[in-house]
């Protein structure tokens, strides 16, 4: 249906105003570099003083979830995952998903939880969500290879169902180790499960993008999971 020009000219909305809902909707806006750039310096003082400083807690497990040691080797990590049985997930898995990749990786990928066809081969990431984070990698000029992929559970909760914060507790140590062990230069966090129990906030996804934050010191960002 048409609109007229009386019609069109009563529906524009402020420039504020409009870039508010398009940044709502998560839509880029492209616009001159030079008049950006002199926006932000005029806006600058104003953007400093607003900036959020509430800086974001890493998750801190339940202090008698027994650890696998302080400086164990990854073959003695690895051992002890696939031995664990802290809750009642390694009933129903198939096998327990360690973790893949570059053990001296500068980018540490960590998703949610196994899903099926994790559970099947033992390596996170291999579904069709997998096929998209190898595609987004390359996009970036990473190989799958070049990076260490671990998730938030070692093992597939029934039914793909998220993860409970009892199975999250249990998991931290195995997944701090690998943290330790890899030491990245930077964490990125792939869905709501990874960023809220990282970060231990409730923050939705879109709110965290595009911000960095920091687990432990590691610079830390989050995106929407390959699934969605």
């Amino acid at each position: 249906m048409s609109m007229s020009k009386n019609n069109q000219a009563g529906c524009v909305l402020p420039e504020g105003l409009r870039r508010y809902y398009l940044d709502a909707m998560d839509i880029q806006v492209w616009q001159d570099l030079n008049a950006a750039q002199q926006v932000l310096q005029q806006e600058a003082p104003v953007v400093q003083a607003a900036a959020p400083t509430n800086p974001q807690v890493a998750y801190q497990p339940p202090a008698d979830i027994e650890t696998p040691g302080d400086r164990a080797t990854w073959a003695e990590l690895e051992r002890a995952v696939a031995e664990c049985t802290k809750c009642e997930l390694h009933e129903s898995r198939t096998q327990a998903v360690f973790g893949v990749g570059n053990h001296n990786a500068d980018l540490l990928i960590i998703g949610e939880a196994p899903g099926r066809d994790e559970d099947l081969q033992g390596e996170p990431f291999v579904g069709r969500a997998g096929q998209l984070l190898n595609a987004m990698l390359a996009a970036i000029g990473f190989q799958r290879e070049q990076v260490y992929i671990a998730n938030i559970l070692k093992c597939r909760p029934p039914n793909n169902r998220d993860p409970s914060p009892e199975e999250a507790a249990c998991c931290h140590p195995w997944l701090q180790q690998q943290i330790d062990l890899v030491n990245p230069k930077v964490i990125l966090a792939i869905g709501r499960i990874a960023a809220h129990n990282l970060l231990n906030t409730e923050a939705s996804v879109g709110s965290m993008r595009s911000r960095q934050h920091s687990y432990n010191g590691i610079p830390l960002i989050v995106s929407y999971h390959p699934a969605y």
